[in-house]
């Protein structure tokens, strides 16, 4: 059985020290007041039988809260109020020093707290450290600081958990749908240098990537794109093309007609997505963020997202070549294929896919052998999404969700009268633990919901605080 440290490092749990602390308490009062060998023994059996009962790793905080009602239940009052007056002098003199332990235990890769709040980064790298030790200080500042109490009380004993803390410090989002339409269609800044619209496929998703990787550095959750707006640069590319493959028979002197050379620019043009979808593939998971691992990126594909036409065959293909290659995966260090952890992929099921005779019904096809062999990609459907997420104009609109799957509430910009989706974020979350409210309870459904309600408003005030 295992106990989680102050310094969030695992640690055996020992009966004897317990006993250790209660007979040190019970030294501290005269003898008319002290508790009897027979009951510091029950104390200690009691102990043993509910730590050994949770069947979970408990904080060294909740253990003491078991002893302190252990004593109490043993009517020796006096022994209890000189253990929580202990208990307070030493959080006083951790409050005056309370990251030496957690930065240490980073560095010597033993905090099991940290491991398990975030299971994609890696501690033994010298980014996820920095940023790790950089958390540890903004956890110790949001928790004496920026909190109350009531809340940080909570979290502690794992009532709802406030999650992200180590990021709570600083003013930053959680997670984003990605404005990539505007960034490539007028231009962005990268790193203070301007990047105009790109002149073909490749070069859009390159400049993609590289957005990815600048935003997941200035925020901590997921971030989700459309292919919807990297489609357009697949015509780009087919005129380029053209003009160069005309180019190339004029000086060769071979005679061609336009559906001829059409053909030639289509096969560079299939040539070129493929790259593309290859580049976006392998930047993503090779990419390092600041805060030392690979961006959480979710990639939509939504073919009602453009209109009919040219550029709807052209967002077909795309999607297709996405599907292809994570079927295919990517090769591990052994040269094995792999199904890689991102990008995650989201397909939405519309009225042009669903049916059998429907025009894109292969890419459904497509989309559920991938899911048999890859467990991606997540499916959206279109019908249900325009019943359920109408906006104030009374309009449906079907939209991607954030890399935890959570969605955005439909939003009515006031400028332009018009939905707005991409270039918004959350910002950040509370999680309320229905197992305790469950247990809590002792099965009365009424207790059940008046603590659920309780602890919602917890989460509440806990969700606002993100917001002052």
């Amino acid at each position: 059985m295992k106990i989680i440290k102050r310094s969030g490092t695992e640690a055996e749990f020992d009966l004897d020290k317990i006993t250790a602390a209660v007979v040190k308490a019970n030294n501290t009062v005269p003898d008319n007041e002290k508790m009897s060998k027979e009951q510091i023994a029950v104390i200690s059996a009691n102990m043993r039988t509910i730590c050994e009962g949770m069947n979970r790793a408990l904080s060294v905080e909740e253990i003491q809260d078991f002893v302190e009602n252990q004593i109490m239940n043993q009517r020796a009052f006096s022994v209890a109020r000189n253990y929580i007056t202990y208990r307070y002098k030493r959080a006083l003199v951790r409050k005056s020093n309370s990251t030496d332990e957690q930065i240490l235990s980073l560095l010597e890769f033993d905090n099991e707290e940290v491991k398990q709040e975030n299971s994609n980064k890696n501690p033994a790298v010298n980014s996820v450290q920095r940023d790790y030790m950089a958390g540890e200080v903004s956890k110790d500042i949001t928790k004496r600081f920026l909190l109350p109490p009531e809340i940080v009380e909570a979290h502690e004993q794992g009532l709802i958990h406030f999650h992200d803390a180590d990021y709570f410090a600083q003013h930053m989002h959680n997670c984003c749908l990605i404005n990539l339409e505007d960034m490539l269609q007028n231009g962005t800044v990268i790193s203070e240098t301007m990047i105009e619209k790109p002149h073909s496929f490749s070069t859009a998703c390159n400049v993609a990537t590289q957005a990815i990787a600048q935003i997941a550095s200035s925020q901590y959750g997921g971030q989700s794109i459309s292919l919807a707006h990297l489609v357009p640069f697949v015509q780009v590319s087919r005129e380029k093309f053209r003009k160069e493959v005309a180019e190339n028979f004029k000086q060769t002197g071979i005679v061609a007609d336009q559906e001829t050379i059409n053909k030639v620019a289509e096969l560079r043009v299939k040539k070129e997505v493929q790259q593309g979808v290859q580049m976006i593939q392998y930047q993503v998971i090779t990419l390092m963020t600041t805060n030392g691992q690979a961006p959480f990126i979710t990639i939509f594909m939504y073919l009602n997202e453009v209109p009919d036409g040219q550029i709807k065959d052209d967002l077909a293909m795309v999607t297709e070549e996405v599907l292809k290659q994570r079927m295919q995966g990517i090769k591990n260090e052994k040269g094995v294929y792999i199904t890689p952890a991102f990008p995650k992929l989201i397909y939405v099921l519309e009225e042009d896919n669903i049916h059998e005779d429907s025009k894109y019904y292969y890419l459904t096809k497509l989309a559920a052998e991938c899911t048999a062999k890859r467990m991606v990609p997540d499916y959206i459907s279109e019908k249900v999404m325009l019943q359920n997420k109408i906006d104030k104009n009374g309009e449906g609109h079907c939209y991607t969700c954030m890399g935890c799957r959570s969605f955005l509430t439909p939003y009515v910009d006031p400028k332009t009268g018009k939905p707005k989706y991409y270039g918004r974020f959350n910002q950040g979350v509370v999680t309320i633990n229905l197992v305790d409210v469950a247990c809590s309870s002792g099965r009365n459904m009424e207790k059940f919901w008046q603590i659920f309600d309780e602890r919602l408003e917890l989460c509440y005030e806990a969700l606002m605080c993100r917001h002052r």
